[in-house]
């Protein structure tokens, strides 16, 4: 019995070593990554984040741009899933405004008679699924009336526009600046560190002194210059663009460089002399022979590039240099949470950092996961 155990586990053994013999690189890395959880779970967490940039709308039941001063900084509202008698029926209190006699400002409190009942797949504004189908259902809302009027569910800001709505559209303006920045700065990093590294000579000359002059210049006097520079007819799609393609131009210096020192040790490598001796093109030789030799390396500064675009977009709009209303994105919620008064008093302004906080651990961990996945020889 003993020996048919071992011959099968041996026979085991040896389809596994067989299968991995077999299997490509990207099978290898699959492999290996699902074996890191925290990893798998920060993708999914990644992913769910990315759905809301072509369903913002869908997910927001209000305008987010409907403003009303009489319902400026309302307190979030606390959902309920059954009525007093027992009954399943997600609702929320209505609200009985009244004006308080020592600072004449209107405030709301809950008022348990008034229930209104949450409505899935409600109608509300109208809107362009995917920029092209329109429609005006959304993942919630109530059954009569306008949801801006009576669903608060994580409150008000001081214009009275709700936070919730804001947050959707934040959040898929902030994760695209910080997709599309790290996608330039990617190309561009690869592309110049590897021209550099593997033609050498005059050109990586001139390539590392514009890095160096790139990397000298202050930081927060230039975001200032820049936001100086900017005209203040420019609409939100402009402002975007140009704050896009200026993280981009900034954040590619360091990519490039640890490209550029991995091309100067990889092209005496015999690998390298073979493709060009077999006639493959330079271009070829570079991205077809040496990029996927130093994968985990790429992975690791994209998954870092990331967060830092992110953080890079929300600080500046947070200052004030970067978007700036109308528009909508996380820096810009958070220039109403600038002291401390308003966070003692109204704290839910400070809710758009929780998608910050979450977004950026995930990024990480991520990369922790797919740097080590990319090196599936390694122990």
């Amino acid at each position: 019995m003993s020996v048919s155990v071992g011959a099968l586990t041996a026979e085991a053994q040896g389809a596994a070593e067989e299968r991995i013999s077999v299997a490509t690189q990207w099978q290898l890395t699959w492999w290996r990554f699902r074996k890191h959880k925290v990893a798998m779970v920060s993708g999914v967490v990644i992913l769910l984040s990315y759905l809301i940039v072509p369903f913002g709308d869908f997910l927001a039941y209000a305008d987010p741009l409907a403003s009303e001063a009489q319902r400026g900084l309302i307190a979030p509202q606390s959902i309920y899933f059954f009525y007093p008698d027992g009954s399943f029926g997600p609702h929320v209190l209505g609200l009985s405004g009244r004006r308080d006699p020592v600072t004449f400002k209107r405030v709301y409190e809950p008022d348990p008679a008034k229930k209104v009942p949450i409505q899935f797949f409600a109608r509300g504004y109208e809107y362009k699924l995917f920029g092209v189908i329109p429609t005006d259902r959304h993942i919630v809302g109530v059954d009569a009336g306008a949801a801006e009027e009576s669903l608060f569910l994580i409150g008000t800001d001081p214009q009275g526009r709700d936070m919730w709505s804001r947050l959707m559209h934040a959040t898929r303006i902030s994760l695209v600046i910080g997709l599309v920045g790290v996608a330039l700065s990617l190309f561009l990093g690869i592309l110049l560190g590897g021209i550099s590294g593997y033609y050498g000579g005059m050109m990586d000359t001139v390539i590392q002194r514009v890095i160096e002059i790139l990397r000298s210049i202050p930081t927060i006097p230039l975001w200032m210059g820049l936001a100086a520079a900017m005209p203040r007819d420019w609409d939100v799609l402009q402002v975007y663009f140009v704050i896009t393609l200026i993280i981009s131009l900034i954040g590619w210096t360091e990519l490039a460089r640890v490209v550029r020192g991995r091309f100067l040790s990889l092209r005496e490598e015999d690998f390298v002399t073979a493709a060009e001796l077999s006639g493959c093109s330079q271009f070829r030789i570079i991205f077809r022979h040496m990029v996927p030799s130093f994968l985990s390396h790429i992975i690791a500064a994209t998954t870092l590039a990331l967060p830092a675009m992110i953080v890079a977009e929300t600080s500046l709009s947070f200052l004030g240099l970067g978007l700036r209303p109308p528009a909508i994105s996380w820096g810009v919620l958070l220039q109403q949470a600038q002291n401390v008064q308003t966070v003692a008093i109204t704290p839910w302004l400070l809710l758009p950092a929780v998608p910050v906080i979450i977004v950026i651990l995930a990024f990480n961990f991520l990369g922790d996961g797919l740097r080590d996945a990319a090196d599936p020889y390694a122990s």
